[in-house]
């Protein structure tokens, strides 16, 4: 899982990032350095790193921290930016993940787009047949709650590998009152993701898989494609979260650029050359990535379906050529 900020001009990335007292703290995740904050800097710089535009500064009053704890699986942080702040994330709370703190979850109290590639998630549904979506990397449930309130007929089945990072969800990010607004149309699982699976199959799978900073090792594999492709129900789709040279794991071994193009380079493998299509985040045009199966949709009928506020997205797809 993992963030990046656009807006309908530029369409800032996948990881925008965010940093204190200049150190690079970013994202496709969207990282911030949470132990920069512990010692009080005076203010939280945000560097877009799609534009290398720098000295955004959220002043450190303006975030609150809510919780800091490790689980088996994760360091968890929850932030809270002040309403007041002069930064696109002003009013939200964000889930920082991993050690470098990623960010893998954002919400927003008075609006629910979230100018991030949530908001391209949310642009699925119009195009799949009749059926259920999986999110594969739940999170707080970012992707999730743009979906149920923007398509009253979606059913969303989500798997989360730690139970902590549900349980942040339920309390910092409203997830429980979802759970009860819509008890049959959303189910989370905790466990494995790459294990998800329903009788009959999914209509479309959202795949937000990221550990230690970077896009699991699985979703560099074809077998694993062909996995997720055999789940799909006929003319099902799949649209993931690739990442792209922004994203800094853990491992300097794992440069985001790579790993997104070998994830890439495995889907075409498994789907064909002409059934996949990217859409890039950022001025830097190859920052941040998302991938989508299937032969491309009517564009004019697809934009249609969507609320005004997303069908920019549209138009941003392109070929996949490797």
């Amino acid at each position: 899982m993992s963030i990046m900020v656009s807006s309908s001009q530029t369409h800032p990335a996948v990881p925008h990032s965010i940093r204190f007292f200049g150190r690079n703290v970013a994202a496709t995740p969207q990282r911030i350095s949470f132990p920069s904050i512990i010692r009080r800097p005076t203010s939280v710089a945000l560097k877009c790193q799609q534009s290398r535009r720098q000295d955004e500064g959220i002043p450190v009053e303006d975030v609150n921290i809510l919780a800091k704890f490790k689980s088996r699986h994760n360091y968890i942080r929850v932030l809270e930016v002040s309403r007041k702040a002069d930064h696109p994330f002003a009013g939200s709370r964000l889930l920082l993940l991993d050690a470098p703190g990623n960010i893998h979850s954002i919400s927003f109290l008075f609006k629910s787009l979230t100018n991030t590639y949530f908001d391209v998630f949310a642009t699925l549904p119009p195009i799949l047949p009749p059926g259920p979506i999986a999110i594969l990397g739940f999170g707080a449930g970012s992707a999730a709650r743009l979906i149920l309130e923007l398509y009253p007929e979606a059913v969303v089945h989500g798997w989360e590998l730690d139970p902590s990072v549900i349980e942040v969800g339920r309390k910092y990010f409203t997830l429980s009152k979802l759970e009860r607004q819509y008890p049959h149309r959303l189910f989370i699982y905790i466990g494995n993701a790459l294990k998800a699976t329903l009788k009959d199959g999914f209509a479309g799978i959202l795949v937000d898989l990221f550990a230690k900073g970077s896009l699991i090792p699985e979703l560099q594999d074809c077998a694993t494609w062909e996995m997720l492709r055999k789940c799909l129900r006929k003319d099902g789709r799949i649209m993931v979260n690739v990442g792209g040279r922004c994203v800094e794991a853990e491992n300097r071994l794992r440069d985001g650029k790579v790993v997104m193009e070998e994830s890439l380079k495995a889907m075409e493998m498994v789907f064909g050359e002409k059934k996949l299509h990217v859409l890039k985040l950022g001025n830097g045009k190859d920052d941040s990535s998302l991938a989508l199966t299937g032969d491309f949709p009517e564009a004019d009928a697809w934009k249609k379906a969507l609320p005004g506020s997303l069908r920019n997205y549209v138009h941003l797809w392109t070929p996949y050529s490797g």
